[in-house]
């Protein structure tokens, strides 16, 4: 939840956030909230693992890519925390050795949870938009669905709406595909 301030928070409020919480700081706000509940962590770790052998080292897939859990992005004054976010090499050759990263990131995916859900559509959408983030997949285990978005004029259009275990070939990483059930619990 976002706290009432009296001064745009800075990085040292976020530092001081227990370690048991994710914060962001958006448009000057200290968010938190929990980290993931245990069928989200899954989901997210289990979209990691389809993406990172084939892009990452590209064992099965091109390669070509950076895949991060949980990255700190500091993206102008927003300080944000993707559940997964991806870079092209081409444009990040080697990751920084910083503890954040303030290169945007070519793709991000949010797992949603009831208590980030809000914040990631409403708040952090639009500054992914902003920054020129190429896509952005939302993924719902408790629908049982993964929407996956792409950048158009700085305004997001949604692609498609993938539910249960449809198949999933997306972009950008259509070079591969695994049924979306291998996310649930």
């Amino acid at each position: 939840m976002g706290e009432a301030a009296t001064r745009p928070a800075s990085y040292e409020d976020l530092l001081d956030v227990p370690e048991h919480l994710v914060a962001e700081i958006i448009h000057g706000v200290l968010y938190t909230h929990p980290r993931p509940a245990p069928k989200p962590a899954l989901s997210s770790a289990a979209i990691g693992g389809k993406l990172f052998d084939p892009f990452g080292t590209g064992r099965g897939g091109p390669g070509g890519w950076w895949i991060l859990d949980e990255p700190e992005l500091h993206l102008g004054p927003e300080v944000l925390v993707p559940d997964l976010a991806g870079w092209r090499r081409e444009r990040m050759p080697a990751l920084p050795d910083a503890a954040w990263l303030d290169l945007a990131p070519d793709w991000v995916c949010e797992v949603l949870s009831p208590s980030s859900a809000k914040t990631d559509f409403t708040l952090k959408m639009p500054i992914y938009a902003h920054v020129g983030v190429a896509h952005r997949w939302g993924v719902d285990p408790l629908l049982r669905t993964l929407e996956a978005y792409r950048l158009a004029e700085r305004h997001w259009v949604l692609d498609v709406t993938l539910k249960d275990d449809d198949p999933v070939r997306l972009d950008p990483f259509a070079a591969i595909e695994f049924p979306l059930s291998d996310l649930w619990a």
